[in-house]
């Protein structure tokens, strides 16, 4: 690429262009992903499993999306977002189109576990937020981590009834497939995500020196980021056992998948709201408050909603409840990970972060299931998710929002 055309390109990308760009691809990223449990039933159906065989699937997707994370974060720190973001994008359509041929619990486990848990590490919206965190004037950075958390709930409103649909009318197999395709979008949109040149006075010079190692080993002897990460844990406990479990809990205790489908969309809806209002709100109060109000709230929310009989009504409300608390933890953490360490190592950090958010997925998918197997019911996990959510309210509260202290640069800005 010429230097001409690259300045022509970098003029014609004003903030709203790589906003819209980055929230399109956390919209259509996150939303084929988040529908994965209305396929729990035919599937299982179709091939003759329990209900642990697809957890532990998910599970491992889980994991590895987290465990992925901070290594592609790495590599887009390094050598930019474009390639990372293209290459998770391949292996999530393959991973998929593969999901749907799957006969046996292995091929399930390589597919949908190992095959769409790197594809997400490369092109989730973790990937998005750090991109932002770099093209993003200061002015607009929270709000982007708002708006970059609502369009992947965008997705989960528009993917979720959209699956209940596809797979009653196309069934289960062609749905996967459809969304395959509509994936392959994502590849071009990355490119609009590529960060421009910088000179040797760039904001960012100031650290080009520091390693992968160096920074991790100031994040982790950070107090503040170890807490953060803690808290993380339970935000993906939470997200990811409902957005696995709900549809055949509804199922469970005797309402319509459709019920499941709508709740799940409605979900996503809220959390439009809840998610710019947080990445808004976030810029008026201290985050680390923010952050406990979302935990303490959504066990609020849970609690209520299991104590309540078996409802439409009900079911729709929790919903709009949780949605409005859904992702809204990822702005005041994505923005307190940049005070603390400025955005050189951002997208690696935050991966680190969501490695916690993913392994607390991966215990809530795989451990619903696997009771549920044991016991017949959800209960134990309903009521863990209430106590970690009280348990990351606490932990939220002692965080410093101030950027760590570097002697070395103070000096040598002296």
């Amino acid at each position: 690429m010429s230097d001409s055309f690259a300045d022509r390109l970098n003029a014609w990308r004003t903030p709203l262009v790589i906003l819209v760009c980055g929230c399109l691809i956390g919209l259509i990223g996150f939303g084929p992903r988040s529908t994965f449990g209305f396929f729990l039933s035919p599937m299982t159906a179709a091939n003759g499993w329990g209900r642990d065989v697809f957890a532990l699937a998910m599970a491992i997707e889980m994991l590895l999306w987290g465990a992925s994370q901070p290594f592609a974060g790495a590599l887009a720190d390094r050598f930019g977002a474009v390639f990372v973001l293209i290459g998770g994008a391949i292996l999530y359509v393959i991973g998929t189109v593969w999901m749907a041929y799957a006969t046996s619990p292995l091929e399930f486990h390589l597919s949908a576990g190992v095959m769409i848990g790197f594809g997400l590490g490369g092109c989730s919206f973790g990937l998005v937020m750090g991109a932002f965190g770099k093209l993003l004037p200061e002015s607009w950075r929270t709000i982007g981590f708002g708006a970059g958390t609502a369009a992947g709930s965008f997705g989960q409103f528009l993917f979720s009834p959209l699956a209940v649909v596809l797979i009653d009318s196309v069934g289960w197999r062609n749905t996967l497939l459809i969304f395959a395709v509509i994936l392959l979008t994502i590849i071009p949109l990355a490119t609009m995500l590529a960060a421009p040149r910088r000179g040797p006075g760039s904001g960012m010079s100031m650290l080009a020196g520091q390693s992968v190692k160096q920074a991790l080993a100031e994040a982790f002897g950070h107090r503040s980021y170890v807490l953060l990460t803690l808290g993380y844990f339970t935000c993906g406990f939470q997200l990811f056992f409902i957005t696995m479990h709900l549809p055949a809990y509804l199922v469970d205790r005797g309402l319509s998948s459709s019920i499941g489908g709508w709740t799940l969309g409605v979900i996503g809806l809220f959390n439009i709201i809840g998610s710019i209002s947080a990445g808004y709100i976030a810029n008026a109060m201290p985050k680390r408050y923010l952050l406990a109000a979302i935990y303490f709230a959504r066990s609020i929310a849970i609690l209520v909603f299991i104590l309540l009989p078996p409802s439409p009504a009900a079911t729709l409300a929790f919903g709009a409840a949780m949605g409005l608390l859904w992702l809204s933890t990822i702005p005041p953490t994505s923005a307190l990970v940049a005070i603390m360490f400025g955005p050189r190592w951002l997208t690696m950090l935050l991966g680190v972060a969501f490695f916690s958010h993913q392994v607390g997925g991966f215990l809530g998918v795989w451990l619903g299931g696997l009771l549920y197997e044991r016991t017949g019911s959800y209960d134990v996990i309903w009521w863990g998710s209430i106590i970690l959510g009280v348990a990351s309210a606490v932990i939220n509260l002692p965080i410093v929002e101030k950027p760590v202290a570097r002697p070395q640069t103070a000096s040598a800005a002296a």
